[in-house]
């Protein structure tokens, strides 16, 4: 397990640096002059004195691989540098949005996981029955339906014609309600697909006629079952936790929640490189980490995957 640590963790590495340049070239590759953005979203005359003194302040008059090793540096210790619009650091605007966003996106997973599961096994342990066609045309409503399209019928139906909820913004727990369904909806469908696939499955194999022929319960018998499909779903779980946090854009602009998705798009708008940079490197480096997590702990569980490893 610790020469399959060893390697899984050195084989991320030139994956974070890949990652981190092209954040970071992302700046070149926008047919607007830094200098000029940051003086024009400060209501600044870009002239060329004033587009020249930009470029000193920024660091921009220097050599590419400089400034990138610099970046990188500075990043590393969690200067990601400031903001072209309110010249804060970047890392205190994303620390101020963060809490939110976790927030929405633990509700959002805690829904996923309650109602995949318990949908999931009920369709596998009742195959067939009404229940199970019921709960399958929901699946393919909820595969189909886009995010952005349901989070607006939502807000129609709870908010504008029932008064439910509050169509927007972060205020107590009950305005969590609707982006958290809206946001979970999808994943709930994927999930209750793969549970009830895999409990099928497995309803096949050969300890399932061994565990009968013994006379175990179809209680404890279930309990195997799902037990073994749940452990070929748990690379699909851990790697909807970067998706929960990083998906919240379109979610987050919808309900006007003061999430970092929200700060990403207002960056777009505003071009405030720094702060978009930021942002796709730390989501880059959230997905490249629960993935070795989720391998390490797939393979904590499976044996075989530290041989194949």
């Amino acid at each position: 397990m610790r020469t399959y640590l060893l390697r899984r963790v050195l084989t991320i590495i030139p994956i974070l640096i890949g990652i981190s340049f092209l954040a970071f070239i992302l700046i070149n590759f926008s047919p607007s002059d830094p200098a000029e953005v940051a003086l024009r979203v400060n209501e600044i005359t870009p002239t060329p004195e004033a587009i020249a003194g930009m470029r000193a302040e920024l660091g921009l008059d220097r050599p590419f691989f400089i400034r990138y090793a610099d970046w990188l540096t500075a990043s590393l210790q969690g200067d990601f540098g400031r903001s072209f619009v309110n010249k804060k650091p970047v890392l205190e605007e994303i620390s101020r949005a963060l809490p939110a966003t976790l927030l929405l996106s633990a509700a959002a997973l805690t829904i996923t996981v309650v109602l995949s599961v318990t949908a999931g096994v009920l369709c596998a342990i009742y195959e067939g029955s009404l229940g199970d066609r019921l709960i399958r045309a929901f699946v393919f409503w909820g595969t189909a339906m886009p995010s952005f399209w349901a989070g607006l019928l939502f807000i129609w139906l709870f908010a504008v014609k029932l008064d439910l909820f509050p169509t927007s913004g972060m205020n107590g727990p009950v305005s969590i309600v609707l982006p958290a369904v809206t946001m979970a909806l999808t994943y709930i469908s994927v999930y209750i697909r793969l549970i009830r696939n895999n409990m099928i499955q497995n309803k096949q194999e050969n300890y399932v006629l061994y565990a009968r022929a013994r006379g175990l319960s179809k209680q404890l018998i279930n309990q195997h079952i799902l037990k073994n499909s749940l452990q070929s779903s748990l690379t699909a779980f851990g790697m909807s936790i970067p998706k929960f946090i990083a998906g919240t854009v379109i979610i987050e602009n919808i309900f006007a929640w003061p999430g970092i998705g929200r700060l990403c798009v207002t960056a777009i708008f505003n071009r405030d490189y720094p702060v978009i940079q930021a942002y796709i490197l730390l989501m880059a480096v959230l997905f490249v980490v629960c993935n070795l997590l989720v391998d390490i702990v797939s393979a904590w569980i499976d044996p075989r995957l530290r041989q194949e490893g």
